[in-house]
């Protein structure tokens, strides 16, 4: 007499996501607000994509300088990346102060938004570049989906926060 298996009802509950995985959706997110940027001609739908630009960094670079880069630091012991990740956010946030504080009747507005961008995909190519800091961390004993579980959480609240 054969046996049957009982089939698995769907979860109901989302999938828990890695930090990689939230961290690189991240990226992608902000790439595409980029290229949609420098594809418009329309100043009014510039300065949004400039806003949500801003405003998806700022988020992205507080939950990985509080939350992600502390915990890959201790994991991993590489001062080196670290810290050039945190110079490289500085930067970042530095022209994002100078995009917030203008709009595109100034006329570094676009050249603003573009260095922002050639910024960030440096960063990212760092990050996600074979032995990177994100292979980095794979290879660790890092618990990639609770970690991906607080990133989650402080977004939610920091973007709730900047709403």
């Amino acid at each position: 007499m054969a046996t049957r298996k009982a089939k698995k009802k769907p979860s109901t509950k989302r999938p828990a996501t890695d930090a990689i995985s939230l961290l690189k959706a991240g990226h992608r997110q902000v790439e595409q607000w980029f290229e949609a940027f420098e594809k418009t001609k329309n100043d009014s739908k510039k300065e949004d994509l400039a806003a949500q630009i801003c405003k998806a960094l700022t988020v992205h670079t507080t939950i990985e300088e509080e939350i992600f880069y502390p915990a890959f630091l201790e994991a991993t012991e590489d001062k080196n990346t670290h810290h050039e990740a945190e110079i490289e956010h500085a930067g970042a946030k530095n022209l994002i102060a100078q995009i917030e504080k203008s709009g595109p009747g100034d006329d570094y507005f676009d050249a603003k938004v573009k260095v922002l961008s050639e910024m960030i995909k440096h960063h990212v190519k760092e990050e996600e570049q074979r032995g990177g800091m994100f292979a980095e961390t794979k290879e660790s004993n890092m618990d990639l989906t609770a970690l991906g579980a607080r990133l989650a959480s402080r977004k939610q609240q920091l973007m709730r926060n900047e709403a």
